[in-house]
């Protein structure tokens, strides 16, 4: 038996859609089942932004259709999920490329720190994506940035345990706390990093 959501006869209008490359912006055409493509201008592998496995959670037929790959599949929820937040925030920011250039940056190094120390901390990352809407002195848009990073984990499917470890983990940042966590730390130093080149090689607004 074929899982209805594979089967093209059952497919609706939008199943295919275009996505914007998280890493150069080259528009990317996807199938709503396939897991990853590859985009034609930087090479790089990106993620179906739309992806879900959540139905391997109660589906009778999850077994049959994921096979042996599927405890390694749900356990990729969290990378797919910090693409997904990275096309979205790309997404709100439109041309202020001054920000966007500073997201991808405090991400990446993210990316490498934990590489580095052997963890996988999608909270630092994804605080790294969502972190640009908080940096403001207005307490009043303040609130509001912490609202939209909220909005937008909730959108694209973060559990209460993520979503409520990135926003503590951006609002200890805000307030300039030290915090000896892992998954905080990482996203410290990361930014720490970024904010000392940006001091050093200033660039234009």
């Amino acid at each position: 038996m074929k899982c209805p959501g594979q089967d093209t006869r059952y497919w609706k209008p939008g199943d295919i859609f275009d996505v914007s490359c998280p890493h150069c912006g080259n528009t990317v055409e996807f199938f709503k089942d396939e897991a990853t493509r590859q985009c034609g201008r930087c090479k790089k592998k990106i993620v179906n932004p739309r992806m879900n496995f959540g139905c391997a959670g109660y589906c009778q037929f999850a077994e049959q259709c994921l096979g042996d790959q599927g405890p390694e599949l749900l356990a990729k929820q969290e990378d797919l999920l910090k693409d997904r937040i990275a096309i979205e925030v790309k997404g709100r920011l439109g041309r202020d490329f001054k920000k966007i250039v500073h997201i991808l940056n405090v991400a990446r190094y993210a990316e490498e720190i934990a590489r580095e120390e052997k963890s996988i901390p999608a909270s630092a990352i994804c605080a790294a994506y969502l972190h640009v809407f908080r940096e403001s002195q207005s307490e009043q848009e303040a609130a509001a940035g912490r609202k939209v990073a909220t909005d937008i984990l909730e959108k694209l499917g973060a559990g209460p345990e993520l979503t409520g470890r990135v926003l503590d983990i951006i609002d200890r940042f805000m307030a300039g706390e030290a915090d000896d966590l892992p998954d905080a730390k990482v996203f410290f130093d990361a930014h720490l990093i970024v904010s000392r080149e940006e001091t050093r090689f200033p660039r234009e607004a």
